[in-house]
């Protein structure tokens, strides 16, 4: 059993003292692929210096909307620039998307997201899709832009009319530590409901702690309880609900078929 994990910041300064042991204790735990999104222009060397498929890490460069307000101008130009030189384990363009939140600054949100679904589209890569309070807007924006490469729709917390919308646009949904927790029960419908073809795991550490966590720092070794969580809500046993998720994420990023087994010491 191979676990990916599509969304965990181990760039951030959380992980500086124990990286790799972190790393070490989630594939202790079968956790062996990660997918590293960046947040924004500060962070993409560091990002970059981490991928390696060897080792099963894998990186995502582009601009969240939290830190839209702070970017720099040409910000986007720069990220083109640098996704044409085809970075290795570079494999999708994020984090990016919209928050609606009203205590998040909106300057710049709607622009650069704009632009990333632009490059995602010239450059054929997946989106790993931030949508907080703004999933009806985000679905709109996706269908007007042809995205043969598909993506994520990072952190889903939404109903089922909205993931079967994501899924029809070509866009798997993120499910992580939100399933954990009983009273998101909209949520949990949703993805009881949903094809297996339609998921993928992450936990989004060190943020989104699961349920019985609260807390602490998440971390990719959490990702069997997620997993656990997935295949007691579809009705069949972890191993099942891991073979078809391993399918899933080689279907959406191919380089990971073609590329080590996660087992690596990085």
């Amino acid at each position: 059993m191979l676990l990916t994990d599509t969304h965990c910041h181990l760039d951030f300064p959380d992980f500086d003292a124990d990286r790799a042991a972190v790393l070490a204790a989630a594939r202790a735990r079968s956790v062996g692929r990660f997918i590293i999104p960046a947040v924004g222009e500060q962070n993409w060397s560091q990002v970059m210096a981490l991928t390696n498929p060897a080792a099963g890490l894998y990186g995502a460069l582009g601009i969240h909307p939290l830190y839209a307000a702070s970017q720099s101008p040409g910000a986007v130009e720069r990220l083109a620039d640098l996704l044409a030189t085809r970075p290795e384990g570079v494999i999708a363009i994020g984090e990016c998307g919209l928050d609606r939140r009203s205590s998040v600054k909106q300057t710049g949100q709607l622009a650069l997201f704009e632009a990333q679904l632009e490059l995602a589209e010239q450059c054929c890569l997946p989106l790993l899709v931030h949508s907080v309070r703004a999933n009806d807007t985000v679905a709109s924006l996706l269908k007007r832009r042809r995205l043969p490469a598909g993506g994520i729709i990072h952190a889903f917390s939404g109903s089922l009319v909205q993931a079967e919308r994501f899924w029809a646009l070509g866009f798997c949904l993120g499910i992580g530590g939100t399933i954990t927790y009983e009273r998101a029960n909209k949520t949990r419908e949703a993805v009881a409901a949903m094809p297996w073809a339609s998921l993928l795991l992450e936990t989004d550490a060190p943020d989104m702690p699961l349920s019985g966590h609260q807390g602490e720092r998440n971390t990719p070794a959490h990702l069997p309880e997620v997993l656990s969580t997935l295949a007691e809500l579809k009705g069949v046993t972890a191993q099942q609900a891991a073979e078809q998720l391993a399918q899933n994420s080689v279907r959406l990023f191919p380089q990971m078929a073609a590329e080590g087994s996660g087992r690596g010491s990085n």
